[in-house]
């Protein structure tokens, strides 16, 4: 296992604030567009200011049966407070599968490094 590999943390997106969180929804069909909301925080809000806070997450997807994972979007936050500004560690977005497989997203905290979590996704014809 790689060293990068080594330093991504996982936990219960419930009790830890800096796990990213993947709402889907529970059905979903063959080649139509869905929406997909990752956020950091969603039970336990996680600080935004310059000293701690979300720098960035990305969300990719692994289709069943393959190797490699599909980077699908990047969302980066550069206001932690600058000027009265801030910008909250969540994104949206559309997407269409063909196939079912696993959803992930990877967070970056500047103090804490990097957070991961993931959700398998089921494709009905």
């Amino acid at each position: 296992m790689g060293i990068l590999a080594q330093t991504i943390q996982t936990g219960d997106w419930k009790n830890e604030k800096h796990v990213p969180f993947l709402h889907t929804p529970e059905k979903i069909q063959t080649g139509i567009d869905f929406k997909v909301k990752v956020c950091i925080g969603e039970a336990i809000a996680h600080p935004n200011t310059l000293e701690h806070h979300i720098s960035w997450i990305k969300v990719f997807f692994q289709p069943a049966e393959t190797k490699f994972p599909i980077e699908l979007v990047t969302f980066n936050f550069s206001a932690h407070g600058e000027g009265e500004s801030f910008t909250n560690p969540s994104g949206v977005l559309n997407i269409k599968l063909q196939k079912s497989g696993t959803l992930s997203a990877i967070s970056y905290c500047n103090l804490h490094g990097l957070w991961q979590n993931s959700v398998e996704i089921q494709i009905e014809a």
